[in-house]
């Protein structure tokens, strides 16, 4: 079969398959990018694709494209996922991908400190006392949740006031691959939401469906919510992290392992599907957590 055709099938059955939209447009820009690779070399049907055609098209990314290594480990990732799809189908007779290894990511995860976040959060209250009071309201209300959930910034985008139970300390969230989950929330959280609420009520005539809204009562995007981020960027100008939705969700992981959580519960606060995922943490702040351990350690008091 063609590439070309092999990818418009299986693109078609990730919409089968209720996908989120995000995830079918990131399969599609690496098969189209492969698809453009091999026509150049051309290499037009599925059956031509070889071990070695799957590692010049990495070796390609990294050094025409420019890519990291965990930009090339995703798309190896979606090269995988199409071969194991086609070989399902018996459209080729092994998959090309099989063999390749990852390559070795940069450990290094940024997070913010006290200092960072209270500028961030200055900002916005000195700004509540000039004429953008909703949006300086709206976009501190957003990193408080940020840094006491650890929630993506796609999980944001959809919550709805609908979703938000102030009684019983839950969000419902609807995350990867649209799995609805609740998350507990805790009372600080619970009195921020509460009166960013009431602030909301005052300010629209009607309270808008989504928690964070335009200034028309429209929901915002993904999109619409990093350039909040992009924004504050240019305006903090830190030097030594990135700001960004995600940090703020590294941060939440960061300070909840600093201070004695442990990584079996992080793993369902932040809603990964393998605890691999969130050992990376704990992999990256080992040091601290046996300094916490020599700390707080129960045989420190036992009588022995």
């Amino acid at each position: 079969m063609l590439i070309k055709f092999a990818i418009r099938d299986f693109i078609d059955e990730k919409i089968f398959n209720n996908l989120s939209e995000k995830t079918i447009h990131n399969y599609e820009l690496t098969l189209k990018s492969f698809q453009g690779f091999c026509s150049e070399r051309e290499i037009i049907d599925v059956g031509e694709v070889t071990t070695q055609t799957i590692k010049s098209f990495l070796v390609y990314l990294v050094k025409e494209r420019g890519n990291k290594p965990g930009s090339v480990n995703h798309k190896l990732k979606h090269l995988r996922v199409f071969f194991n799809y086609l070989l399902e189908n018996d459209l080729v007779k092994n998959n090309p991908t099989e063999k390749i290894k990852r390559s070795k990511e940069e450990t290094r995860i940024e997070v913010f400190t006290d200092k960072h976040i209270r500028q961030m959060l200055g900002y916005y209250r000195r700004l509540k006392q000039r004429d953008k009071s909703y949006y300086a309201y709206r976009d501190h209300t957003l990193i408080i949740l940020l840094l006491g959930t650890g929630m993506r910034i796609g999980e944001v985008a959809n919550l709805k006031w609908s979703d938000v139970d102030l009684i019983n300390q839950t969000l419902t969230l609807f995350g990867k691959a649209r799995k609805q989950q609740t998350l507990p929330i805790t009372e600080k959280l619970v009195k921020e939401l509460s009166e960013y609420r009431i602030f909301c009520e005052r300010n629209f005539d009607e309270l808008p469906k989504y928690v964070f809204a335009t200034r028309e009562g429209e929901q915002m995007g993904a999109n619409a919510l990093k350039k909040v981020f992009k924004r504050l960027k240019s305006i903090m100008n830190f030097k030594d992290v990135r700001l960004s939705a995600h940090t703020f969700r590294h941060t939440f992981a960061h300070r909840f392992l600093m201070n004695g959580g442990d990584v079996f519960t992080l793993q369902k606060l932040l809603r990964h599907s393998q605890l691999r995922m969130t050992e990376r943490y704990l992999a990256l702040w080992g040091t601290a957590l046996k300094d916490n351990n020599e700390k707080f350690n129960p045989l420190n008091n036992l009588y022995t």
